[in-house]
C-alpha cells in the first residue's frame, strides 16, 4: 500500500481546512511522490465549496526539512531530473494555493528548511512553537532556493536579511523569525496548539474573498509576476545541479560532514 504523503482534512462546519506533509521519517523532505500528492491535493481545496482557511503543517517532529537530497544524490542528471519533475508539481501548486480565497497559515513546529521554508513564506501567516527553527539550507548543497524562496524571503525581511541567511548560513530561532518579520506569533510548546486554533478560528471568520483580494494586490505590487519568478527559480536551480559545487555539497550533506567549494 502506498502512503499518501499529504494529508488533506477539511471540516465543513468551520470551513478550514489542514494539509499535512506526511513523511515524518525524513523530516517530510520533499521527493517527487510528495511534490505530486501536495499539487492533487491543492487541486481539490481550490474547488472545495465553503473552504475559510488554509493550515499547513508537517507530521511528527518537523514542519518540511526541504528537499530529499538524497535523491540528488546519483548523478548530475538524475538531481536535474529529480528538481525538473518535483517543480512540475510545486509550483503549480503555489501559485494555486495563493489564488485561492482563504487565508492560508503555515503551523511550523521543528524545523522549515530550504523549500519547507519556502513553503512557510509561501503563507500569509506563520505560528511557530517556540523550538521552531529557520534556514534556508540551499547553501549547503551550493544551489539556489525555489518554491518562490527567493520572492518570498525578500519581500518579508529584505534583501539585505535574505541575503544574510542565504551567504552565512544564518539559522534562525523563532524569536528571532519573529522579531525579522518572518513569523507572525511564536508560542510555547504547551501553549502552541491553543494559540494556533485561536490565529486560525480568527482568520476563518474573516472576509476570504477580501483576504484573497488583497493578497493578490500584494502580489502585483511586487514588480514580476509570481508565477515568471517561480520558472526562473527553476532555471537557476536546474543549472546548478550540473556544477561541482553542487555535487559536492550533496555528498557532504549525505555523509554529514562541511562541504568543500571550489566556486565551480
Amino acid at each position: 500500500m502506498t502512503t499518501t504523503t499529504v494529508l488533506s482534512d477539511f471540516d465543513s462546519r468551520s470551513g478550514i481546512a489542514t494539509l499535512t506533509f506526511n513523511r515524518p521519517e525524513s523530516l517530510n523532505a520533499i521527493d517527487i511522490t510528495m511534490a505530486g500528492n501536495f499539487l492533487e491535493a491543492v487541486k481539490g481545496l481550490s474547488v472545495q465549496p465553503g473552504l475559510r482557511c488554509v493550515v499547513l503543517r508537517g507530521a511528527g517532529r518537523a514542519f518540511v526539512a526541504g528537499g530529499d537530497i538524497s535523491s540528488m544524490a546519483e548523478g548530475r542528471q538524475q538531481a536535474w531530473q529529480m528538481v525538473n519533475t518535483a517543480l512540475d508539481s510545486l509550483n503549480p501548486a503555489i501559485l494555486l494555493l495563493r489564488k485561492i480565497d482563504a487565508p492560508i497559515i503555515a503551523s511550523v513546529e521543528g524545523v522549515a528548511a530550504g523549500a519547507g521554508l519556502s513553503l512557510a513564506l509561501m503563507a500569509d501567516l506563520i505560528v511557530a512553537e517556540e523550538n521552531a527553527r529557520f534556514l534556508i539550507g540551499y547553501n549547503g548543497i551550493g544551489a539556489v532556493p525555489d518554491c518562490g524562496g527567493t520572492w518570498f524571503l525578500p519581500h518579508k525581511i529584505g534583501a539585505g536579511r535574505a541575503s544574510e541567511m542565504m551567504i552565512l548560513g544564518r539559522t534562525l530561532n523563532a524569536r528571532e523569525a519573529q522579531q525579522w518579520g518572518l513569523v507572525t506569533t511564536v508560542a510555547a510548546e504547551d501553549q502552541f496548539d491553543d494559540m494556533l486554533a485561536a490565529t486560525v478560528t480568527k482568520a476563518a471568520e474573516g472576509p476570504g474573498r477580501a483576504f484573497g483580494a488583497f493578497r493578490r494586490l500584494v502580489d502585483q505590487a511586487s514588480g514580476t509576476a509570481l508565477a515568471d519568478h517561480l520558472e526562473a527559480e527553476r532555471h537557476a536551480f536546474l543549472e546548478m545541479t550540473r556544477t561541482a559545487d553542487f555535487s559536492e555539497g550533496v555528498s557532504a550533506f549525505l555523509d554529514k560532514r562541511k562541504p568543500r567549494f571550489q566556486g565551480c
